[in-house]
């Protein structure tokens, strides 16, 4: 294949790639270089589109699938062959299982030197094809804009997930037609009239209906409305773990979370309600403890999803609805139903309970040890209303399920695969996308040291998230599995810990180190002033006890 540089009229096919992300609406995209994509690298030069370039493929992958979360574009990530590819695959788990909009660019070998074992060379369809929507390698380069606006429209369509795009450094350099492939329209589905009529006939007939949200495909529009449909009617709902926000947790009909770790009453919410609807999400492994509490329901249930398929769902289905949650919501709002007493006592009680789990404890220190119940107390009261939370996995995510308020779809921008490691890039792609709004995170020691070092990233493109590493010396959830099921027998889950203030300097933020309670007040006060400045990032390095739990 013959290499050239662009001429007027004409362009190589890696800077065909970055205009065709441009008309797709792609704002930013995160990557770590490497040479062999080096022409999409130098499209960029000129690109409206922000270059983020991250240390480490997890930290850039991590970013682009919040940034997916975040937006109604998919978000980006590019990386280079081989290792950096293989770095990259724990942000493809996490859109995979999260259903996450989210195109990952790899740079491969040259295409002449294929099949040869070639330095860094794999096989980009072994590795990624079961655990991703797509998988596609651009041989020829005459289609790059085709081939991207595939990908964009394959993450997008059905349910939302990550697709991988192959590209060989040599082809991305040829020269071909300036012509861009027009964007592929995304089908969202919709109510029939079939769907209309059950639902409004189930919802006259049920005495304790429950909905309950999730996912990543809504709008900031679909979610206020719904809102406003709920509270009118009086029915209450509840967030798919890790989705808070999408009801607002200042709302009249926001019941709770349901999770791991979710509070016993919460758990009485399936048990009592004679009616679920699930928008945007299906009852999977987490709401229903590994597909047990629904498989022997007479209940029914409604289940509104893009996805025909229904993948990862548990129990009899009454009644699909192929729709995205906006669309539905557009449908749903022009349902008009009389309110009856028993829905007003049914989400009054629920919403009580939320209420009483959500109180915060006292803000007033405690003798001793540095405490999350204080620090929360002292945390919360003084948060913006549009403040948001980036959390990864752990046992200390806990402490904002409960307590933070999350009001507005995105505030909560999470890994629901369990995956460590998220909430810092969680944070500074956040912090990067709203730039005035506060960004909290929360991250277990065990998990800050995966992608702490993205610290450099929000340094370096201005992020400012307040991240809060709440540190007990041990993979505190691994630990919890380990007492129940080799009680007494501690074995591979404690750590010996940095001083992550010094750490936080050393990066360009502001670190504090707290191990007293008296001292919590003051560190949070500096730290959410300082993130309120815009200049700076901050850390606080709570040192707790080892087996303290939120619930």
């Amino acid at each position: 294949m013959s290499q050239t540089t662009q001429t007027e009229g004409r362009l190589s096919a890696g800077h065909a790639i970055v205009k065709t992300l441009e008309a797709h609406g792609v704002k930013r995209i995160y990557s770590v270089p490497g040479e062999s994509y080096l022409d999409v690298l130098d499209g960029l030069h000129d690109s409206q589109i922000e270059n983020v370039v991250c240390r480490h493929e997890g930290g850039a992958t991590y970013m682009a699938e919040a940034d997916g979360k975040m937006n109604e574009v998919p978000g980006v990530a590019m990386v280079t062959r081989g290792p950096g590819a293989a770095n990259a695959h724990v942000g493809l788990h996490t859109a995979w299982q999260d259903s996450t909009a989210m195109v990952l660019f790899v740079g491969l070998i040259p295409f002449e030197h294929r099949d040869r074992e070639a330095f860094q060379e794999f096989d980009p369809h072994a590795w990624f094809d079961s655990g991703a929507k797509r998988v596609m390698v651009l041989d020829h380069p005459e289609r790059a804009s085709e081939i991207v606006a595939e990908a964009m429209f394959a993450a997008a369509s059905g349910r939302p997930g990550p697709v991988v795009v192959g590209l060989p450094e040599d082809v991305i350099r040829v020269e071909i037609d300036a012509e861009l492939h027009p964007q592929i329209p995304v089908a969202t589905g919709g109510m029939t009239v079939e769907d209309w009529k059950a639902l409004h006939a189930a919802l006259k007939e049920s005495k304790k209906p429950l909905f309950i949200t999730g996912g990543n495909d809504w709008t900031d529009a679909g979610a206020d409305a719904l809102t406003s449909w709920l509270e009118d009617h009086r029915i209450p709902a509840a967030a798919e773990w890790r989705t808070e926000g999408t009801v607002p947790f200042s709302s009249p009909s926001y019941v709770g979370p349901i999770g791991y770790g979710r509070p016993d009453w919460t758990q009485r919410l399936l048990e009592e309600t004679d009616l679920i609807v699930f928008v945007g999400t299906v009852p999977g492994d987490v709401v229903t403890d590994g597909f047990t509490i629904r498989q022997n329901w007479d209940k029914k249930n409604f289940l509104v999803t893009i996805d025909p398929s229904l993948r990862g769902r548990s129990g009899p289905v009454s009644h699909q609805i192929v729709a995205k949650p906006d669309v539905f919501v557009r449908d749903l709002v022009r349902m008009d139903l009389a309110v009856k007493p028993e829905w007003e006592e049914w989400a009054s009680r629920m919403r009580g309970e939320q209420e009483t789990f959500a109180a915060l404890p006292s803000a007033e220190p405690s003798e001793g040890q540095a405490r999350m119940s204080t620090l929360m107390a002292n945390l919360v009261p003084k948060l913006p209303k549009d403040s948001m939370i980036s959390l990864g996995a752990g046992e200390h995510t806990n402490w904002a399920h409960r307590y933070f308020p999350t009001e507005g779809y995105r505030a909560m921008i999470s890994a629901r695969n369990g995956s460590m490691g998220y909430s810092v890039p969680g944070a500074v792609a956040a912090s990067l996308n709203f730039p005035d709004r506060v960004v909290v995170t929360i991250a277990g020691d065990g998990e800050f040291l995966m992608n702490g070092q993205e610290m450099a990233t929000a340094a370096q493109y201005g992020a400012t998230p307040l991240i809060v590493v709440m540190d007990n010396q041990e993979y505190g959830t691994i630990r919890t599995h380990q007492e129940r099921e080799y009680p007494e027998r501690v074995s591979g889950t404690q750590l010996k810990n940095p001083d992550f203030a010094k750490m936080a300097e050393a990066f360009g933020g502001v670190g504090i180190r707290v191990e007293q309670d008296e001292d919590v007040p003051a560190a949070v006060e500096k730290a959410l002033a300082t993130v309120q400045q815009g200049e700076q990032f901050a850390l606080i390095h709570l040192i707790v006890e080892q087996r303290v739990k939120a619930y």
